[in-house]
């Protein structure tokens, strides 16, 4: 089997693997002025998305940093999650650094490397990831302690409804199959550009489908944000675009909604392809649903393209030449 093919019907067993290994941190939401979650690529969508999905409900504002240096508000009133699937990136390493100086409380998900003697040096709390897949194929892992993470901090304990979460992915294959139609109907146009249209609670997921796109198949894949994006870009969209459209709408907002009906009958004057992936509710459940459908999708493509899923030379490359420099 392709081990990417395979490292993703793991997906059900990395969320399981979270909520059997977390254990309580022992915070509360009332002790901080405000969170920041620190990570890259696939180590640092995990908190994009966990903000997105306590938007409506934590009381704190979140920010997600994907740098090497932090905000000047950053101090011993600030919470600081920090996640290098590695340990070793150089970016995230930077960060504890400072966040060391500036006396912030910290809480750590890695799988070891540097990170990890770090936290067992300074004694901190952590959470650990198993090795032995790329970090964007460990979502589950990391992305479902954040969303613990973030239940305790309200005074939640959301494990037995992530135990429920993890259940829906016990068969894979009708997440494959649900992928394998939308590759069908895209398939005539699998080389042009990918832009991917959402709401603002599904922004990161938009993100996050992006991502694997580009490290998958190695492929173009842009995202934009309703509202916002009927403000500007929109009046790019005259003639034929050799683009396929993907619209994820959470129904969170009728006017949002609104705006998703214009754009599909806009585009479809010039028979542009539109695929239109909404749920019905939006919560932890549909959030990982539609990260998995589409996360099948972007490896549909990388085999059609015949591109290698598994390595990412460009990558490997920049951090050779960022060690000699």
């Amino acid at each position: 089997m392709n081990p990417q093919h395979e490292a993703l019907r793991k997906f059900g067993y990395q969320i399981n693997f979270a909520v059997e290994n977390f254990s309580n941190h022992g915070l509360a939401a009332n002790q901080f002025s405000n969170i920041l979650i620190g990570g890259l690529g696939g180590s640092g969508i995990g908190g994009r998305i966990v903000k997105t999905l306590f938007m409506d409900e934590f009381p704190l504002p979140v920010e997600v940093i994907a740098d090497y240096t932090l905000p000047a508000y950053v101090n011993e009133k600030t919470l600081v999650i920090l996640g290098s699937y590695s340990g070793n990136t150089e970016e995230t390493l930077a960060m504890f650094d400072e966040v060391k100086k500036r006396g912030s409380q910290m809480l750590v998900l890695t799988s070891g490397g540097k990170l990890g003697n770090l936290v067992k040096e300074n004694n901190l709390k952590s959470y650990f990831i198993e090795p032995g897949v790329q970090p964007r194929m460990a979502l589950g892992y990391s992305l479902s302690y954040l969303v613990l993470i973030f239940a305790e901090l309200i005074g939640k304990d959301a494990r037995e409804e992530m135990k429920k979460v993890s259940s829906l992915f016990d068969n894979c294959d009708p997440y494959q199959q649900d992928a394998e139609e939308v590759f069908e109907a895209i398939k005539s146009k699998v080389n042009s550009k990918y832009v991917v249209l959402s709401d603002a609670q599904f922004e990161a997921v938009a993100t996050r489908f992006a991502q694997q796109v580009q490290e998958n198949a190695k492929h173009e894949c842009f995202t934009h944000v309703l509202p916002e994006h009927n403000h500007n870009v929109i009046e790019s969209y005259y003639g034929t675009l050799d683009t396929v459209f993907f619209f994820l709408n959470s129904n969170s907002n009728p006017r949002v909604g609104s705006r998703f009906e214009f754009l599909n009958g806009l585009l479809e004057v010039e028979n542009h392809k539109v695929i239109e992936m909404g749920v019905e509710q939006f919560n932890f459940a549909s959030v990982y649903q539609t990260i998995h459908r589409l996360d099948w999708l972007s490896l549909l493509v990388a085999d059609h393209r015949r591109v290698d899923s598994l390595n990412v030379p460009n990558i490997a490359s920049l951090k050779e030449f960022l060690e000699n420099v």
